[in-house]
């Protein structure tokens, strides 16, 4: 019976590390949801930016005081905006993609343990 407990404590572990893997990869799909919520949010100012005129009035929200800003001023740092959330939103699927093959295969662990525990319950 030593072998179907040591098998048992086992399966319990990895069960339990499958569940902390599950956890972070919610944690990094709800980041990368929030990092293209920020895109589209930002995309759709440098388009509004592109309908402007060069002498249009941009103001800038800091803290509860509306702050006059240049029209170039303003675009550059959208588009500096832009690609840090992009970058930051490759460094996301990077860390997903290793999440989800990690996650696969304790998945596959777990599996390969039940059958050899349901094998050891049986004799």
């Amino acid at each position: 019976m030593s072998g179907l407990s040591a098998v048992e404590a086992k399966l319990e572990a990895e069960s339990k590390a499958f569940q902390l893997l599950q956890k972070e990869l919610s944690i990094v799909i709800e980041s990368r949801q929030r990092l293209e919520s920020q895109q589209q949010e930002n995309e759709l100012v440098n388009t509004e930016f592109q309908h402007l005129d060069q002498d249009s009035n941009i103001y800038k929200l800091i803290g509860p005081v509306l702050v006059k800003q240049d029209k170039s001023e303003a675009a550059t740092n959208v588009k500096n905006r832009l690609d840090l959330i992009s970058s930051e939103i490759k460094r996301v699927e990077t860390q997903l993609n290793d999440l989800t093959q990690k996650s696969e295969s304790k998945k596959n662990e777990i599996a390969q343990l039940q059958m050899q525990y349901q094998q050891l319950a049986k004799k």
